[in-house]
């Protein structure tokens, strides 16, 4: 877990310089995220267990396809190997995810730090979702990018509010006087 610290303590400096929220709207974040976090959780659960029964019923189908394909011309159709292996591997970073966001509402109750950990490190294997979708066929650099901006303001909100659970206040550096 040192290297989750490490990383939120390299995020924070990057963020502290940002212009803070009112303190209504912090308060406001707080109180409603334990919610979203199991709404969140919640659909995110649905949609990992949907994809991953698509995916497996699309590899069949495909399976068959390349079968037909290779009968009649030698070479096979579809994605490869390589194709499957990152959709899987998505699949399975949106179901680690979900039960994230899960085990977090209980501690995001209670205003614990340990829930908001539980939304940072959340939010760390959506970056590296951000990152797999540029493997992903017909997804690419767009979809990186649009997740990378959203990782970004989903970091800003979590550091705006990271003292309202336990967590040290990110403040900003001052200016120099010379």
């Amino acid at each position: 877990m040192s290297v989750v610290q490490n990383i939120e303590n390299k995020l924070a400096g990057a963020f502290k310089d940002l212009p803070p929220l009112p303190e209504s709207s912090k308060e406001a974040l707080a109180k409603f995220w334990p919610w979203l976090a199991l709404i969140g959780g919640l659909v995110q659960l649905l949609a990992a267990v949907t994809l991953w029964r698509l995916t497996n019923y699309v590899d069949r189908l495909s399976d068959y396809a390349n079968e037909i394909s290779r009968y009649y011309t030698g070479v096979a159709a579809g994605p490869t190997s390589f194709d499957k292996t990152v959709i899987y591997l998505g699949v399975t970073l949106l179901l680690v995810d979900a039960v994230i966001l899960l085990m977090a509402y209980p501690h995001l109750k209670k205003r614990a730090k340990q829930g908001w950990d539980l939304l940072f490190l959340g939010a760390l294997i959506n970056a590296v979702y951000s990152v797999i979708q540029i493997f992903t066929y017909q997804r690419g650099i767009g979809d990186f990018i649009f997740g990378l901006l959203g990782s970004a303001v989903g970091f800003y909100l979590l550091f705006q509010v990271r003292e309202k659970f336990g967590g040290k206040k990110v403040e900003p550096v001052a200016p120099h006087k010379t």
